[in-house]
């Protein structure tokens, strides 16, 4: 039998994962395969973190030139994340003729044209399963599954972090700081959930699913990136009153000959089939001209989901199946704009006096936003109070001037809200 020597960057949480899967189901992949994996160095610079996956202390090493230099290597897992010296990594591997396997949607999103370009220049090649998705194959699926279709949408929650946080603000009324603490000690959010919370890691994965779905490239820093952080558990309340649920959502859709793409918090109505995934799994809802609508759902993260994606990766890689980033197509543009007309949930912290609701709806009126709805709370005297409105179908560029108009009445108190109502 055959046998592929491995060499593994980094043993955190997926990388210990994806160390535990492969003994524990070594016999089922030699039969699947007809190959025996066998990880032989492990580049890991915390040495106590081996404990945790009773990895051999003689494989582990702090020195990367020692796997990606090695020529008895035949691949290279990645999976320590970041950028700027990862990259330095791939580039290096190339040219000593190795593929890689990895999960890092970061570096892909950021630098993929580059790498692909120079993995295709080493002829190499980098395989990705789980930098989307985690276990959820949605890599496949676009590259394979759906080839015969052109698709006309993506529309996703695919960050669990957030997902998980919004759905304790909406089932158990916590606050979002509530929230967040229960993520990081359930597991679900890093020490520093920056990335997840800001949408930032959501926009990694949208930019690889751009380019995998309309074969167009991506300025990943251009992307228009909002995350939850703003949301408070009045807009879930209010949400749930107005019929609809608040969820971290990935869009990217044709129109005409470009294709519009952002991450945002939106308003969905709670019978939309995203409206019903909760806690920290992940969805991704494709739109194909044969297929029609073409839903993947499962758990996008966590150590033993994302393993599961990367093995895959690992056995294709033996079977000497392709994996490559689609070459782009430099004529068609994405643009990074306004969505057509849409409705808005608008909040403001007004002081509670007379005419208040008059400055503000002149405000939206000069901008041609009309209010369909509004709701006024009641309050101490003297105290700041939030008032709610939904609006009729408008330009966003003209709700976005009428709110930086308000924003400088004297009545007007903290940040407004506002948050895109999906019908």
């Amino acid at each position: 039998m055959k046998k592929i020597r491995v060499g593994l960057l980094g043993l955190g949480q997926i990388g210990g994962g994806v160390f535990r899967l492969l003994a524990k189901k070594a016999s089922l992949l030699k039969r699947e395969t007809g190959v025996d994996f066998e990880v032989v160095k492990i580049l890991e610079r915390n040495v106590s973190r081996r404990l945790s996956v009773s990895a051999p202390l003689r494989l582990l090493t702090q020195d990367p030139d020692s796997i990606l230099k090695d020529p008895s290597i035949d691949v290279i897992i990645e999976l320590t994340g970041g950028v700027r010296l990862t990259e330095k990594w791939y580039y290096e591997a190339f040219r000593n003729g190795k593929d890689i396997i990895t999960a890092n949607k970061a570096l892909l999103a950021e630098k993929g044209d580059k790498l692909f370009q120079a993995a295709r220049k080493y002829k190499r090649q980098i395989f990705f399963e789980a930098s989307v998705g985690g276990g959820i194959p949605v890599i496949k699926s676009l590259r394979e599954g759906l080839l015969a279709n052109q698709i006309q949408s993506v529309s996703g929650i695919i960050n669990g972090t957030s997902n998980y946080i919004l759905t304790q603000m909406s089932q158990n009324q916590m606050d979002f700081g509530e929230a967040l603490k229960l993520a990081q000690d359930k597991g679900f959010a890093e020490a520093d959930p920056t990335f997840d919370i800001q949408g930032i890691d959501a926009a990694h994965k949208l930019a690889i699913l751009i380019r995998l779905a309309f074969r167009i490239p991506v300025t990943f820093s251009k992307l228009k990136v909002r995350g939850i952080n703003s949301i408070s558990q009045i807009d879930i309340e209010y949400a749930e009153r107005f019929g609809y649920v608040i969820k971290l959502i990935a869009q990217a859709k044709r129109s005409g000959k470009s294709v519009l793409a952002r991450v945002e918090p939106l308003f969905l109505k709670k019978d939309h089939i995203l409206a019903k995934v909760d806690g920290s799994f992940n969805a991704i809802l494709f739109d194909g001209d044969e297929v029609g609508d073409c839903l993947l759902y499962g758990k996008g993260a966590g150590s033993e989901p994302t393993a599961s994606a990367v093995v895959s990766d690992l056995c294709d890689w033996a079977k000497g199946l392709s994996s490559q980033f689609p070459e782009v197509k430099k004529s068609q543009p994405w643009e990074n704009k306004e969505w057509s007309s849409s409705r808005y949930y608008l909040r403001f912290s007004a002081l509670d006096q007379p005419g208040i609701l008059a400055q503000i709806g002149r405000s939206l009126g000069k901008e041609k936003v009309s209010i369909a709805d509004v709701i006024q709370l009641e309050s101490k005297a003297g105290n700041a109070v939030p008032l709610i409105m939904v609006t009729h179908d408008c330009l966003e560029k003209n709700v976005d001037r009428a709110i930086q108009s308000i924003k400088k009445l004297s009545c007007v108190r903290g940040k407004p809200q506002k948050i895109r109502i999906e019908d």
